[in-house]
């Protein structure tokens, strides 16, 4: 059973979230701002968190960039329309996605879903062989681990699995929509600037200079590809 946590401070969708959430399976906990979830996160084996970005105490920006210092857990923000800036600041700052107010609830939990499995790493993708590498960048997938010139990075579970994508097709160009397909599991419709952002962060983690990367490549008007390298 996956362990959920649902923060934010408005009683009524904390009580449709948990209903749809438990009526899949899931084992939920509440928090009313993210001092509150940070406090159960560190006491509970939580998989998931849904994480408002507007609360007293400590807001959901806030939270997920403590969150991020020693947790990889997926973050998928809870926003309103309004917040378009605050879903691109908590993309930079490492969410792995967001739904906007008022959300679908087949929409959620397919989101949900999507989430735990790159988490979890199931599915096909993990039977894939166990080392990627394209130059200094090396994926061990077995360990679920990155390193770059021989020194471990951490990455959320979407930047993994972004980066696993353009590993397993060195030099195939993927545009931004076929990326959010294969990594999300979700139709593209408005997924193109999330997909920007991760590509971005990953970037600054793995590129020395990410302005000029050597790996990360774009295809202007096409995507994205990674670079084909050689070392063995």
């Amino acid at each position: 059973m996956n362990h959920i946590l649902i923060c934010d401070d408005e009683a009524d969708i904390v009580s449709a979230l948990n209903i749809y959430l438990s009526a899949e399976g899931f084992e939920t906990y509440t928090a009313a701002n993210g001092r509150e979830a940070l406090e159960i996160i560190g006491k509970h084996d939580i998989e998931l968190v849904l994480m408002d970005i507007m609360m007293p105490e400590m807001d959901g920006i806030a939270a997920t960039v403590k969150l991020r210092q020693d947790r990889n857990i997926p973050v998928i923000l809870l926003t309103a329309k309004s917040e378009d800036t605050d879903k691109i600041l908590g993309l930079n700052i490492g969410a792995d996605d967001y739904i906007t107010k008022p959300f679908n609830p087949v929409e959620l939990i397919a989101r949900v879903k999507a989430q735990l499995r790159r988490y979890n790493h199931l599915g096909g993708r993990v039977k894939s062989e166990n080392r990627l590498y394209c130059g200094g960048i090396e994926l061990f997938d077995r360990e679920k681990k990155v390193t770059l010139d021989g020194e471990a990075v951490s990455l959320t579970p979407t930047e993994y699995d972004i980066l696993k994508l353009l590993l397993k097709n060195p030099g195939k160009v993927f545009s931004s929509g076929e990326i959010y397909e294969e990594v999300w599991g979700d139709s593209a419709y408005g997924g193109e600037a999330t997909v920007a952002v991760h590509i971005r962060h990953l970037r600054e983690k793995l590129e020395l200079n990410p302005a000029e990367p050597r790996y990360l490549k774009v295809v202007w008007g096409q995507g994205y590809k990674m670079e084909r390298g050689e070392k063995e």
